[in-house]
């Protein structure tokens, strides 16, 4: 049949046409909306640029969500601010950065030092992601030399004043005794203490054992010690070890060795030939120690005798700052720092301006100013890269002294600058390769259980363990694994009570309940509104959930996530296997899958035992804690405001108890890690 021109017998076509164009017509006044907003926050940003003033302060860039984005600090404001907005930066990922900004604030300060110091505060405050941040972990140890006092101040005559105790220190220092270092880590500062003895042989024991003392120790009879304890050294003769003990750590081994020979032949001269032999064996044993350091400290000045050498390495997304202290002209060893956010904020530093450093320096900028604002610094930097000098000079003012950096050394310090090179590249790589590791751990636990995960990085995995010695001081914990990776600030502890001791089944229902039952109310909450369920990130639901244990600990778990309305699939138990051996354990699902057998070499089965191990080993320390409280009356120790577990349970293995805390004094209480001398002084009128 011919269908005339009048005849319109489907209309669909222009319809929906018409529709299309409406929607197309939206979009278009949207998009026509969305740009003249952000034309308007551009020409308000402008506008507050072109009121900012020519001084020192700091910046910070804030996104509509209010979130952080940027910190920096500037010489001059109005310039370092404009040089942001100047430069077209349209396709690239700086250019939606750059978007993002929405707000800025601004604080003016009246020296570039009191900007680097604010800058520093903020960064770590608010740890603004577009900002290279390393870990704040800054307390290095220090090799302690206890009284006397200074001359002419009234001493006590304490075991301390007369005869001085060398010790591992780590916290606030003090002008009551002598500190040396840092050190970068506790095996440095006791590989010197060892030395110390073999050569100096001052005494290391507490003043209460000291006190006590009827016959020398051990130590005196391995020639450790000269045995003041007994007055088997005279306090004049005690006292020079010292002196030379201390001129040693200042690096001043000349004059030791000298006054070591001059002691020995004066010895020699009057017949004291076993003396004398004992002095010999000294300078024997310190000529090889200043021999395997090979340094020659007589060539070096005062003040490149306290050096610190930073060296830099980044690849893969990934850097590391490399620290390693010279003290006295002694290499004492070396830290590896790895910083977050280097590829957002390398990306966006060196895009973002007319900055031009090279991500190796942008790091080590970022530590230098991380790192040394606040805390001591050598006179003397060695960098692998040329640093600002306006930097260097700033972090002078912070600390109060000349800081001098150079990154082309020579002679010894070119070595000491090579071998910190070399340490960071191969602190690196290890990273970059422990990192792919776990990366193929994560991926082969992913596919073993057929996950559905998106995003590998984002897989995140809540294990718990049930600890308790016959029923007593029962405790739950809580690990977490994300990023490729265990992250222990979100691990939880959980002590259990009313329930029946050794009834690990309700105890595991009970931290199952209060872990989840938050999550699961307000997901219920968020369906009602008709809107997605929002969960903060450290709170949200994992992907999976180990529990260690077989069907009955499995069980116990499904019966909670069903009360709560979860979703049975991500409770996997971890159920030893024939004999209990490593390497035979199967996994068990609470959703009425098969038990799954993953093979003693599987790269899945490796990482469900090391989230494994890892819930096991932080349920097992927190539970002897516990117990240790209740059997000694810990409690009084808990009431301490600055008192948390870690250090209660170092107070409580030092002196045995909270009755050898109590009788312990302030300076004792002190040489504990981590208990600052305010600490101590403050735990001692707690306890009096």
């Amino acid at each position: 049949m011919t269908q005339t021109p009048n005849e319109a017998p489907n209309e669909t076509p222009s319809g929906a046409s018409a529709e299309a164009a409406h929607e197309l017509a939206r979009a278009a006044t949207k998009e026509s909306a969305r740009e003249a907003a952000r034309q308007a926050t551009r020409e308000a940003l402008l506008a507050e640029v072109a009121r900012l003033p020519g001084l020192p302060g700091v910046y910070r860039y804030f996104d509509a969500q209010g979130q952080l984005l940027y910190v920096g600090k500037a010489r001059n404001l109005k310039k370092r601010v404009s040089s942001y907005f100047q430069k077209d930066h349209d396709g690239t990922r700086i250019g939606s950065m750059v978007a993002r900004i929405v707000r800025m604030e601004t604080t003016v300060v009246r020296t570039e030092a009191e900007a680097l110091l604010l800058e520093n505060n903020l960064i770590k405050t608010l740890n603004p992601r577009f900002n290279i941040l390393f870990r704040d972990d800054k307390s290095y140890p220090y090799l302690k030399i206890s009284g006397p006092k200074p001359a002419g101040t009234a001493v006590a005559a304490t075991a301390s004043a007369v005869f001085p105790r060398v010790s591992y220190y780590r916290g606030a220092v003090d002008r009551k005794h002598r500190y040396f270092g840092p050190y970068p880590g506790a095996w440095a500062v006791k590989e010197t203490i060892q030395l110390i003895q073999k050569v100096f042989r001052l005494r290391t024991c507490e003043d209460t054992v000291y006190a006590h003392r009827t016959r020398p120790c051990l130590l005196y009879q391995i020639q450790r010690c000269s045995g003041p304890c007994v007055g088997l050294v005279s306090a004049d003769d005690y006292a020079r070890d010292v002196k030379d003990a201390e001129a040693f750590l200042l690096g001043d081994t000349d004059a030791v060795l000298a006054d070591l020979q001059q002691r020995m032949m004066a010895h020699a001269e009057v017949l004291e030939f076993e003396k004398a032999a004992q002095l010999r064996n000294r300078i024997t044993a310190l000529s090889r120690v200043l021999h395997q350091q090979s340094v020659e400290v007589s060539s070096l000045s005062a003040a490149d005798r306290d050096v610190d050498v930073l060296a830099v390495k980044v690849h893969g997304g990934h850097a590391c700052v490399n620290l390693a202290m010279v003290r006295g002209g002694r290499h004492l060893g070396d830290r590896a720092y790895f910083p977050a956010h280097v590829d957002d904020a390398t990306t966006w530093s060196s895009s973002g301006h007319d900055d031009t450093r090279s991500p190796e320096l942008q790091v080590l900028e970022a530590f230098i100013v991380q790192h040394y604002v606040g805390q001591p610094v050598p006179p003397m930097l060695l960098t692998s890269h040329e640093v600002d000098a306006a930097l260097i000079d700033a972090v002078g003012q912070a600390a109060g002294l000349k800081v001098r950096a150079t990154h082309q050394p020579r002679e010894q310090r070119r070595i000491w600058l090579e071998m910190a090179v070399k340490g960071a590249e191969l602190a690196l790589a290890r990273l970059l390769s422990e990192e792919g590791s776990q990366r193929e751990r994560t991926r082969a636990l992913v596919e073993a259980l057929d996950l559905d995960i998106a995003e590998p990085d984002s897989f995140r995995v809540e294990c718990f363990d049930i600890s308790h010695t016959a029923g007593e001081a029962t405790q739950a914990s809580c690990v977490v694994y994300e990023n490729h990776a265990m992250r222990n600030d979100q691990y939880r502890r959980y002590n259990i009570e009313g329930v029946t001791g050794g009834d690990d089944f309700a105890a595991m229902r009970q931290v199952l309940m209060r872990r989840y039952g938050k999550i699961a109310q307000a997901m219920a909450d968020a369906a009602q509104e008709g809107a997605a369920a929002v969960v903060p990130s450290k709170q949200r639901l994992p992907d999976l959930v180990l529990v260690d244990g077989g069907k009955g600990q499995v069980s116990m778990a499904r019966g909670v996530f069903e009360e709560l309305g979860l979703d049975l699939g991500l409770i996997v138990g971890v159920e030893k296997g024939e004999g209990r051996k490593v390497g035979l354990e199967e996994l068990v699902f609470a959703d009425g899958r098969e038990k799954v057998y993953l093979g003693h070499d599987s790269a899945a089965l490796m990482l469900v035992a090391q989230i494994r191990d890892e819930a096991h080993r932080f349920a097992i320390t927190g539970m002897r804690a516990r117990r240790a409280s209740v059997r000694t009356g810990g409690s009084r120790l808990e009431d301490i405001a600055g008192v948390g577990p870690k250090k209660r349970a170092r107070l409580l293995q030092r002196f045995g108890g909270v009755r050898g805390v109590a009788g312990a004094s302030v300076e004792e209480l002190a040489g504990v890690e981590g208990i600052s001398h305010e600490l101590a002084e403050e735990i001692y009128r707690a306890l009096h």
